[in-house]
C-alpha cells in the first residue's frame, strides 16, 4: 500500500480540472482497505473516486481521495434463464457492459457508454433509456469506513431513488463498495420505452434486434448527443431532471406546448432539465472556456482551462435563469467537492 502526499487529481476527473489533494491511495484489492484501517494516515475527510466522471471540484482537497481500482468479472450463478455476475467496483462500467455483451447477458445494454466505474453505478442508481441500475441490482459489498467493518447490501437496503441511493446520502464517503452482483436475463428482453431508441430499430430495419445492435445503437445515440471527455472536458449530465406536481405541469403546458415530460409511478411529471435550460437560451452558450454543450444543454463542458469555480458559477447561473422563467429548482447530478 502506497498513499502518495499532495498530488494533482486533472487525470482522474473527467472535467479534467487541476486542483491537489493531501493524501492519495489506489486500491487495487481488499488487503489494501485493511491496511488502511490501521495506517497512520487517519484524515477525517474521505472521499471515494471511481472514474472521476460524476464529480466537479472546486478547490484543493484537504484529506485522503481513495481511488477505487478494485478488478475482475465472475459468474456467481446461472441457470438457463438468468445470470448472477459480480464486478469490481474498478472495472469501468463498458468493459462489463461489453463483457455481458458479447455473453448474451440481458438488462444493461440500454446503459451503455455511461462513463465511470461498477462501485459508482449503484450510488447513483445509473439510468438512461428506460433502464435503471435497480431494475437488474442483486446486492454489493464493501467496507464500512467509520466501524472498520465489511458489510453486504441487498436492493431494499441501498434505497435507491432517481439518480439516489442511500451511499449519496447518509452513507456519502463512509462506504466503500468494493464488488456489485447484478442478476441479468439470458433471454432477449428488449426495452423500447425510449422512442429514439425504438425508432433507430425502425429506421435501421431491425425486426429482431439482437443485444450487440441495441448496445450499439444506444453507443451511436450517445455519441451524437454527448461530448466525449477525453477531447472535452465534462462529467455527462449536470443536473437532474426535475419531478413536478400535475397541476404545475399542466400549468407548464399551457404556456409550451412542447414542453417535455411524462407522468412517473409517484403521480407526478419528470420533465426535462435539457428542455428547461434550452429554453431560457443557455444551450450552446459559452462564457470562457465554460459552455453548455452545442448539442445538449445539459452538459456542462470545460473547454480546457476553467477552474472548478468557474463551471460551479455557470451552473449557478442556468439554475437563477430556470428559477426565474419556471419557477422551478435544478439539482445537481453530479458531486460537488
Amino acid at each position: 500500500m502506497e498513499i502518495q502526499a499532495n498530488i494533482s487529481l486533472k487525470k482522474y476527473n473527467t472535467f479534467g480540472i487541476d486542483i491537489k489533494t493531501e493524501y492519495f491511495l489506489e486500491i487495487k484489492n481488499e488487503n489494501q482497505i485493511v491496511d488502511f484501517f490501521s495506517s497512520e494516515i487517519n484524515a477525517e475527510n474521505k472521499y471515494i473516486l471511481g472514474g472521476g466522471s460524476n464529480v466537479l471540484f472546486t478547490k484543493d482537497f484537504e484529506g485522503i481521495i481513495l481511488k477505487n481500482s478494485i478488478p475482475e468479472i465472475k459468474i456467481i450463478n446461472e441457470d438457463q434463464d438468468e445470470v448472477l455476475i459480480q464486478a469490481g467496483a474498478g472495472v469501468i462500467w463498458q468493459d462489463l457492459i461489453d463483457y455481458c455483451v458479447q455473453k448474451n447477458y440481458w438488462g444493461i445494454e440500454n446503459l451503455s457508454l455511461i462513463p465511470g466505474t461498477v462501485g459508482a453505478a449503484p450510488i447513483q442508481n445509473i439510468g438512461a433509456y428506460g433502464q435503471e441500475l435497480k431494475n437488474v441490482f442483486h446486492s454489493l459489498t464493501g467496507y464500512d469506513l467509520l466501524n472498520k467493518v465489511k458489510k453486504n447490501f441487498n436492493e431494499e437496503e441501498c434505497l435507491f431513488g432517481y439518480r439516489d441511493s442511500i451511499f449519496k446520502n447518509e452513507l456519502k464517503n463512509k462506504f466503500l463498495i468494493t464488488s456489485v452482483t447484478l442478476k441479468l436475463s439470458k433471454k432477449g428482453e428488449l426495452n423500447l420505452s425510449y422512442k429514439p431508441v425504438k425508432d433507430e430499430i425502425e429506421m435501421r430495419n431491425l425486426t429482431a434486434p439482437t443485444i450487440v445492435q441495441i448496445s450499439k445503437i444506444i453507443c451511436d445515440i450517445r455519441r451524437t448527443k454527448l461530448p466525449d471527455p477525453n477531447i472535452i472536458g465534462n462529467a455527462g449530465s449536470f443536473f437532474k431532471n426535475p419531478e413536478i406536481s400535475e397541476d404545475k405541469f399542466f400549468q407548464l403546458e399551457s404556456d409550451f406546448k412542447e414542453i417535455q415530460g411524462f407522468k412517473t409511478d409517484s403521480g407526478k411529471f419528470k420533465i426535462s432539465a435539457a428542455w428547461l435550460i434550452e429554453k431560457c437560451g443557455w444551450k450552446g452558450k459559452r462564457n470562457g472556456n465554460v459552455a453548455s454543450f452545442e448539442k445538449q444543454a445539459l452538459v456542462l463542458v470545460n473547454y480546457g482551462k476553467a477552474t472548478g469555480k468557474d463551471i460551479l458559477e455557470f451552473a449557478q447561473e442556468i439554475k437563477k435563469s430556470v428559477k426565474d422563467k419556471f419557477n422551478i429548482e435544478l439539482k445537481e447530478e453530479i458531486n460537488i467537492i
